[in-house]
């Protein structure tokens, strides 16, 4: 059974953490989530966290999340849901291919590819944008979908070996909140499948 921590933050409402819940006591997925931490004291993933009796965490000091997840939860995955802090490449290299990130982009598989929407044309990356910024982005150039990657976090900014991925079709009266709207329902089932799919490999 898989240990998981969830990094999360008051850039979202929790729906990623409160979806691996459901799935956990659902009996979906072979995993518990043994610490919930938050780099804001506002952060509504917390009372999501308290709600279903999860250790949660208010992190202060960037220099000690290493400590707490290493050698105190001995966690098996982290999994970052709307964090916004830098994660340092000492944890990054401690957790080699165990971070998982939901970037709100087309990661491409190599760093020099372009990955295709389902209708051929480019899907857009999204490098170096924020949620809001970029679903904006979409719109704003037009884009026939939206999409988002889940990917191991890497030293490479916003790069990492991609686990899965989604699209969006966008409608031409799509707002940023419409649009992220129907764009959030499947990234919560992609972030959970994914999870599944790392807990029956694990066996």
């Amino acid at each position: 059974m898989l240990k998981l921590a969830v990094l999360i933050s008051n850039a979202g409402t929790g729906t990623n953490l409160q979806a691996i819940i459901n799935s956990i006591e659902m009996g979906l997925l072979k995993a518990t989530v043994s610490i919930v931490v938050s780099s804001s004291k506002d952060a509504y993933g917390l009372i999501r966290a308290k709600k279903h009796n999860i250790p949660t965490f208010l992190l202060e000091n960037n220099e000690i999340l290493e400590n707490i997840l290493t050698d105190i939860y001995k966690v098996d995955y982290i999994v970052l849901a709307g964090w916004k802090k830098i994660i340092s490449k000492s944890l990054i290299n401690s957790f080699q291919n165990k971070i998982l990130n939901l970037h709100p982009g087309i990661i491409p598989d190599k760093i020099d590819r372009v990955i295709k929407n389902p209708d051929g044309t480019n899907g857009l990356w999204n490098r170096g944008k924020l949620t809001n910024n970029a679903i904006q982005n979409f719109l704003s150039n037009k884009s026939t979908y939206a999409g988002s990657t889940v990917h191991y976090l890497s030293n490479i900014f916003d790069f990492g070996i991609v686990l899965a991925r989604c699209f969006e079709k966008i409608n031409y009266d799509d707002t940023v909140e419409s649009l992220y709207s129907r764009l959030k329902i499947k990234e919560n089932e992609m972030y959970v499948k994914t999870l599944i799919k790392l807990s029956t490999s694990k066996g």
